[in-house]
């Protein structure tokens, strides 16, 4: 495969399909494929990168028992319980990340979905962020009907965050309280109410390359352009906790092929970035042209201010 040649094609409106033969994404060079996701990279989404920050509106106690997650009520984790944070600490940190150079900002809450109750504080939250900060809004809040969607749209709210987390073939594997299509119909419906849509997951749990490819063709269909590419980091008492670590190598390669097939799309670092030496700087040459900065949830991350120096010493911080 002509990797320049295919490059090139991209560029030119070509795009990548499950119809296509992609299993020389999974031996071609690192290098050269790296070097031509960095290609697509500044063609379609430039020099800048999207930094979004997150706070952890609701922590613990989920009903679900994704295998990975040290909020699921299956996982006895030890992890921060509390409810629902009132508005003044979600506004302290909203303010305190845009004042760091914060692009987007999302509260995530765990569980399901909120109650009635919490839906209606985080309205009153979110109404109350839109006229207080110049900020782009973003929100975390499991699975929503087309209503309440429609409601944090009129709110403020312009981004919905909703991992795919793996391919289809593999999520049983992950998780068994809500199914694949769960994740799929709720994204439609978030997209029907005008919000943009930033889905992913995580990679290390298991998963083969090819599933990984299925998850990336799997977001291009459903049109995302938000990518979120967390790398598993086994949390202690999860099912997942004796898994071993990614290399940075694979990782790079997963970064590059998300760019390939989804080259429209910000490919966003998440958690586990600290496995890509430099802060994650060579994914950044790699394809990658978003972060989530700040504070990881369960995870640890990379703070802004670290983030912020390491964009604008390799000239991607305007």
């Amino acid at each position: 495969m002509d990797l320049n040649k295919l490059t090139n094609e991209i560029i030119e409106g070509r795009r990548l399909t499950s119809k296509d033969h992609l299993e020389f994404l999974k031996n071609v060079s690192l290098e050269s494929l790296s070097a031509e996701a960095d290609r697509l990279r500044k063609h379609f989404s430039g020099d800048k990168v999207d930094l979004c920050s997150i706070i952890s509106g609701k922590s613990g106690r989920c009903t679900e028992d994704c295998k990975y997650c040290a909020q699921s009520a299956f996982n006895h984790t030890g992890c921060d319980v509390y409810d629902l944070l009132d508005y003044d600490t979600i506004y302290e940190k909203a303010s305190s990340d845009m004042a760091e150079g914060v692009n987007r900002f999302a509260i995530v809450n765990s569980g399901w979905g909120p109650t009635d109750e919490e839906f209606e504080k985080l309205m009153d939250i979110y109404t109350r962020l839109s006229k207080a900060l110049p900020i782009s809004l973003c929100a975390s809040l499991g699975f929503l009907t087309t209503e309440q969607f429609q409601r944090l749209y009129a709110a403020g709210v312009r981004r919905y965050h909703n991992n795919i987390e793996t391919s289809r073939r593999f999520f049983p594997d992950i998780c068994t309280t809500h199914l694949f299509e769960d994740k799929l119909e709720n994204i439609r419906r978030a997209q029907s109410a005008g919000l943009v849509v930033c889905s992913g997951g995580i990679i290390g749990m298991g998963e083969t390359m090819d599933d990984r490819i299925d998850m990336a063709l799997t977001l291009s269909e459903l049109g995302i352009r938000s990518i979120p590419i967390n790398v598993l980091i086994p949390i202690r008492n999860t099912p997942l906790e004796n898994l071993p670590i990614l290399s940075e190598e694979e990782i790079l390669r997963t970064v590059s092929i998300f760019k390939f097939i989804n080259p429209e799309a910000d490919i966003r670092l998440a958690a586990g970035r600290r496995l890509i030496s430099g802060n994650g700087e060579a994914a950044y040459k790699s394809g990658a042209s978003a972060a989530i900065t700040g504070n990881m949830l369960t995870t640890t991350g990379s703070t802004i201010k670290n983030d912020t120096a390491l964009l604008k010493n390799i000239g991607r911080l305007n």
